[in-house]
């Protein structure tokens, strides 16, 4: 899950001078991010899909901060199936634990990629709502029509910086109100910035990063986490970090990425110790290279055969390579684990 944005950088470096290429680098994470300032504007859009019909509903909120998210990867996408309930009476105890009957969820960053597809995994074992959190409305918006159509579940968009409090915590309280009840975070929004010196890395590029990357994980989680505890019936939180919260990454110089994604697998122990005792448990996936859209172009080929090379399977993941593990970790499948760092990378960190 790293370098998602390196052809901006290549780019910006080759057609500009220097001085303006921190600014191109910074606006650079595709042009969502300059669609992500428009969101600020006194309210959230919610749009809900329930078999195909949508509604759009506008929440409002008391602007006290500011600042966009770019939510992580970028994928074509494959179909939704939904679980057939009256099989789960013909599970063994064993499989019956990896399914979601009747759980509501709450996916960041899940307007496309690996966000996406992660949501998709959740519809498939049972869930009957899914609360997508992005900042690009025409992704999120299709993302949640496409999850209804395909699988039945109720599924809600709204559109959220996650670097802003007020609307994560309206957001969440509106879902709570519709559904009633919240039982699993998947927070997998995030952005990334690579081959950036230290030495010359922007201070106001480097705040940002850990706002959208670490602040914002908290914010979320702090959010639902109050919801949790006040339901007294626990839950699942699922953190998106990286391997690079583990270790540093080669060739691709990412000080900002690697110390932000440190910060969220930290975090995700912190707040497994401080809620265990409401039932909640909090762990972290922390993927390696991933072959997302964004990745296969021919500007980065050479940089993913050292990633390649460097990986005992030989291979980048799939974008649907989390997804068992997600629902590993949201179901009761992982009932006795919490506060672990999952790296699920291809081995590449073992060498």
């Amino acid at each position: 899950m790293l370098s998602r944005n390196l052809v901006s950088r290549i780019a910006a470096r080759r057609a500009v001078p220097r001085a303006a290429a921190q600014g191109a680098r910074f606006f650079n994470q595709g042009s969502k991010v300059e669609h992500a300032e428009e969101v600020r504007a006194g309210k959230i859009i919610t749009v809900t899909y329930k078999d195909g019909v949508r509604q759009e509903v506008e929440i409002p909120v008391e602007p006290h901060s500011t600042g966009p998210v770019a939510p992580s990867g970028a994928d074509e996408k494959q179909r939704a199936f939904p679980l057939d309930s009256s099989i789960l009476s013909q599970l063994n105890p064993t499989l019956k634990k990896f399914t979601l009957p009747g759980k509501v969820a709450v996916v960041t960053g899940g307007g496309r990629g690996l966000g996406f597809n992660m949501a998709q995994a959740l519809a498939e074992v049972g869930v009957r709502g899914i609360a997508i959190m992005d900042v690009q409305k025409p992704l999120g918006e299709e993302a949640a029509r496409e999850l209804s159509e395909q699988t039945g579940v109720d599924v809600r968009f709204y559109q959220v910086d996650v670097r802003d409090g007020d609307a994560i915590t309206q957001a969440v309280e509106d879902i709570n109100d519709h559904y009633g009840q919240i039982d699993v975070l998947l927070n997998a929004a995030g952005i990334a910035d690579s081959n950036i010196k230290a030495e010359t890395y922007d201070t106001e590029m480097f705040r940002r990063l850990i706002d959208i990357n670490l602040t914002g994980a908290f914010l979320v989680a702090q959010a639902v986490g109050r919801k949790m505890i006040l339901s007294k019936q626990g839950g699942s939180i699922i953190l998106v970090a990286s391997m690079s919260g583990s270790i540093v990454n080669y060739p691709q110089e990412q000080s900002c990425y690697n110390a932000s994604k440190a910060g969220v697998v930290q975090l995700t122990k912190s707040l497994a110790t401080e809620w265990a005792r409401h039932g909640i448990r909090v762990n972290a996936i922390s993927p390696g290279y991933m072959d997302t859209a964004l990745n296969r172009v021919p500007a980065l080929d050479a940089q993913k055969k050292i990633w390649i090379e460097n990986t005992p399977q030989k291979r980048l993941g799939a974008v649907d390579d989390l997804n068992n593990l997600a629902v590993y970790l949201a179901s009761p499948a992982s009932n006795f684990m919490t506060g672990s760092n999952n790296i699920i990378d291809g081995g590449y960190t073992l060498w």
